[in-house]
């Protein structure tokens, strides 16, 4: 399956403005400023349809984008660090929450994006244990791998492998689009 049609349909906060129509998710997560505007993005095949910004933390609702006009995507905003107060750093994690354990259109997937370069987080850990704990089918994507040298990237991807525990990771790059076609495969 491929991804023919692609829109911004709407940004919702908490429960309130959540789409009508009840057609499957796919949930991005991730820390702020880890590309996950950027996946998306390459997914679809357009440079602007969610919105990136290089400050950590632009996301402030969860953004829905009709894929295929039968499935949404849902930007939902980073956790971690961010450029907001702590107050409201606060504020985004509850809704992250209130998304991912109390939603009723639970998401069918949930594509976990870390940052290839970074390596994997507690934050990152803290929400892989949070989405095994809810039963999630979840896509782990290590982004932003071409920045890291060719030299440095086989002992870069077994650390990660080894952190995770797993070696169910697609390593990709917005820039490149390596793993695209991966990526999509599973999700679609």
């Amino acid at each position: 399956m491929e991804i023919k049609s692609a829109q911004f349909l709407k940004g919702a906060i908490g429960g309130e403005g959540l789409p009508i129509e009840n057609f499957p998710q796919i949930a991005f997560v991730g820390r702020s400023n880890v590309g996950k505007s950027s996946v998306i993005n390459t997914l679809v095949g357009m440079k602007d349809l969610a919105i990136s910004s290089s400050t950590p933390g632009r996301t402030l609702q969860l953004n829905f984008f009709l894929i295929n006009e039968n499935l949404y995507f849902v930007d939902l905003p980073g956790y971690g660090y961010s450029k907001q107060s702590l107050k409201f750093a606060e504020k985004m994690r509850k809704m992250i929450m209130w998304y991912l354990e109390q939603n009723e259109n639970r998401p069918q997937k949930v594509v976990l994006i870390i940052d290839g370069n970074v390596g994997p987080t507690k934050f990152d850990l803290e929400m892989i244990e949070l989405l095994q704990e809810n039963a999630y089918d979840v896509i782990v994507v290590a982004n932003k791998m071409d920045k890291i040298k060719k030299s440095e990237l086989d002992r870069k991807k077994k650390e990660i492998t080894q952190k995770l525990d797993t070696e169910n990771i697609i390593y990709f790059s917005s820039k490149t689009k390596k793993g695209k076609d991966e990526l999509l495969e599973k999700i679609l």
